[in-house]
C-alpha cells in the first residue's frame, strides 16, 4: 500500500500544501495566498484565521487534483515562518484579530529597555538570537504586556505561527526547538526556556507552549479539523519546524558543514553545524535544526527579491513590454539585457538594502542607492548593477562563514532566484565557488516539512534518504577572470554600503538598531 505525507509550508505570502509519496515523490501541490497588513510605520501583521482558511482551501485543492485514497495519508507535518506570537485562550480562541509578523519592529523601545537589564551580548550568547532584537518574540510579548494589558493577561498561550495551525489540527498547544530558537527566550545549548531571561524580562513562562522535537508526535487530527479538510480523522500530526530549518532539509543541509543560499523576497545563507556557532562580534543568528543534534546559523539579507521586484515595477517598462510581446518572463528580459553589460556594470555600484541593514551591515538607517552613474551609462548597465549588488551583499554574508573557518567547495541555491541560470552563474563568479541547483528547488521548505513527517512516523529511519531524493540538476562553475574582477569590486561595495548607511543616518529621522 502506497503511503502519503501531507505537508504545509506557511509562508509570508501564503500557504503551500504538498503531497509526497513515501519515496519522496511530489504527487500534488496547491497554493493559497493571504494578505499582509501595515497599520502603522514599522508594523506588519497577518490574520491567523487567514492561515487556517488557506490550509483548508489548499488541502482541498491539492486533493481534488489527485486520485489517491485519502485513508493512505499517514501524517500531516508543518513548516512555518518565525517570530510569530498568536494569543489564544484555553479554548484556542484568538484574542487578537491580527498578529505581528517576523519583520514587525514595533517593540524596538522595549528591546532596548530589556536588553539594558539582560545585557545584549549575554542575551545573544544564551539564545543565539542574532536578528534585529526588536523582531524577536520576547520583545513583542513585552510590548503587548505594556500596551495591551487586558489581552495579555487573558492569554492562555502565545503560540508561534505553525503552533497555531497545530492547535487547529489537534487541539494541542505545542512548539518545537527550531521555532523557539527565534523567540529570544530559549537557551540554545540546553534547548529549554531560559528561566533567567524570563525573570529578567518580567514575562511569565507559563504562557508559552510546550517544546518538543520537530520529529515528535504533536497529536492526532481532530474530527472537526478532518471535516474541514476533507480527510479522515485520527491522522498523525508531526510537530514540524520553522521554515528556515525545513528549507535547510530541502536544500540538503542534513550534515555538518553544508551551506545553502535561499533567494526569495528576503534571502539568507545558512550553514549546518554540530554545535551552535556563536560570535558576539557579528552576532550571527543560530538556531536548533529540525534534525536532532544539529544546529543552523544564518546570515540574512532582508531585501533581495523584493528589491529586484521594486526595480522591475519602477524602472522596467521596456522589459515588461518585451516580455508581453514575446509571451516571456520580464525577469528573463532584465537578465538578457544585463548580459550585454560587462562584468562590473561599467563601474556602477548598486546598494540593494531597501529594508535596512542586516547581519553584514546592521544599520537600520541603511537604504538602497545607485553610485557612480555617468551620462555614458545605459539601461543594460543598470540592470546588471542591480543583480550584482544583490549578489555582492550575499557574498558578504558568505564571507562571514569563511572568516569563522567554515569552508565549502559549493553552495546550493534555492528559492525563486534559483530559477535563473544567468544569476546562478553570476553568484558562482561572485562567491568563487560552485553553485548548485537541486531537483527540489522552490519546494525546499515544503519538502523539508514532509521529510520531518516521514522520519517522525518511522516511514524513513532517518534523514539520510534526503541525499538520495534531492538530485543535482545543474552546477555553475566560477569563471576565474570574473572571480578576480568581482573580488576587487566587493571591497568597494562593502565600503560604499557602510558609507551609505552613515549618510542616511544623518538624513533620516529614524532610530538605529543595536550595536
Amino acid at each position: 500500500m502506497q503511503k502519503y505525507i501531507l505537508a504545509h509550508d506557511l509562508g509570508t505570502g501564503g500557504n503551500k500544501a504538498v503531497l509526497y509519496s513515501s519515496e519522496g515523490e511530489l504527487i500534488s501541490k496547491a497554493f493559497k495566498s493571504f494578505d499582509t497588513y501595515y497599520p502603522y510605520s514599522g508594523w506588519a501583521e497577518h490574520n491567523p484565521q487567514d492561515w487556517w482558511e488557506a490550509v483548508i482551501e489548499s488541502t482541498k485543492k491539492l486533493l481534488a487534483a489527485t486520485e489517491i485514497n485519502k485513508k493512505n495519508i499517514v501524517c500531516i507535518s508543518l513548516s512555518g515562518h518565525s517570530m510569530g506570537i498568536v494569543p489564544v485562550d484555553k479554548e484556542g480562541n484568538l484574542l487578537r484579530k491580527t498578529v505581528p509578523l517576523w519583520n514587525d519592529s514595533r517593540a524596538i523601545d522595549k528591546a532596548r529597555e530589556i536588553l539594558k537589564l539582560i545585557g545584549y551580548d549575554y542575551w545573544y550568547e544564551k539564545t543565539g538570537a542574532g536578528f534585529r532584537p526588536e523582531n524577536h518574540s520576547i520583545f513583542k510579548l513585552a510590548w503587548f504586556k505594556e500596551n495591551e494589558t487586558d489581552m495579555f493577561n487573558s492569554t492562555y498561550k502565545f503560540l508561534p505561527t505553525k503552533g497555531f495551525i497545530t492547535l487547529k489540527l489537534t487541539g494541542n498547544f505545542i512548539s518545537d526547538y527550531s521555532d523557539a530558537s527565534f523567540s529570544g527566550l530559549m537557551d540554545i545549548n540546553e534547548l529549554k526556556y531560559s528561566e533567567e531571561i524570563f525573570n529578567l524580562s518580567g514575562l511569565p513562562v507559563e504562557k508559552m507552549p510546550v517544546l518538543l522535537k520537530s520529529v515528535d508526535y504533536a497529536g492526532e487530527l481532530t474530527k472537526e479539523a478532518s471535516e474541514l479538510l476533507g480527510i479522515p480523522s485520527g491522522i498523525a500530526v508531526i510537530n514540524g519546524g520553522v521554515d528556515n530549518a525545513c528549507t535547510a532539509i530541502g536544500a540538503g543541509n542534513i550534515k555538518e558543514n553544508r551551506i545553502y543560499n535561499y533567494i526569495g523576497s528576503s534571502s539568507w545563507i545558512a550553514a549546518t553545524s554540530a554545535k551552535p556557532i556563536i560570535n558576539s562580534k557579528i552576532k550571527i543568528p543560530c538556531y536548533a535544526h529540525s534534525i536532532p543534534n544539529l544546529y543552523l546559523s544564518q546570515v540574512s539579507v532582508f531585501s533581495t527579491g523584493s528589491t529586484l521586484q521594486w526595480y522591475k515595477d519602477v524602472f522596467c517598462d521596456k522589459e515588461n513590454l518585451q516580455a508581453k510581446k514575446s509571451d516571456g518572463n520580464v525577469y528573463s528580459m532584465i537578465e538578457k539585457n544585463a548580459s550585454d553589460s560587462p562584468v562590473g556594470s561599467n563601474n556602477i555600484i548598486f546598494i540593494p538594502s531597501f529594508r535596512g541593514g542586516a547581519t553584514v551591515s546592521p544599520n537600520s538607517y541603511l537604504r538602497g542607492a545607485f553610485l557612480g552613474l555617468e551620462l555614458s551609462h545605459n539601461k543594460n548597465d543598470i540592470n546588471r548593477a542591480v543583480l550584482e549588488g544583490i549578489s555582492f551583499e550575499l557574498a558578504l554574508a558568505l564571507k562571514e562563514y569563511i572568516n569563522l573557518g567554515m569552508k565549502s567547495k559549493d553552495i546550493r541555491i534555492t528559492g525563486g532566484g534559483s530559477k535563473s541560470k544567468f544569476w546562478r552563474q553570476m553568484l558562482a563568479d561572485v562567491f568563487g565557488i560552485d553553485t548548485i541547483l537541486t531537483s527540489i528547488d522552490q519546494e525546499a521548505a515544503a519538502f523539508g516539512a514532509a521529510a520531518i513527517g516521514a522520519v517522525g512516523t518511522g516511514i524513513w529511519k532517518d534523514f539520510s534518504i534526503v541525499d538520495e531524493i534531492v538530485k543535482q540538476v545543474d552546477v555553475s562553475k566560477p569563471d576565474k577572470q570574473n572571480v578576480k574582477v568581482y573580488k576587487e569590486i566587493l571591497h568597494k561595495f562593502k565600503y560604499a554600503m557602510d558609507k551609505v548607511g552613515e549618510i542616511n543616518e544623518f538624513f533620516l529621522d529614524n532610530r538605529n538598531t543595536f550595536k
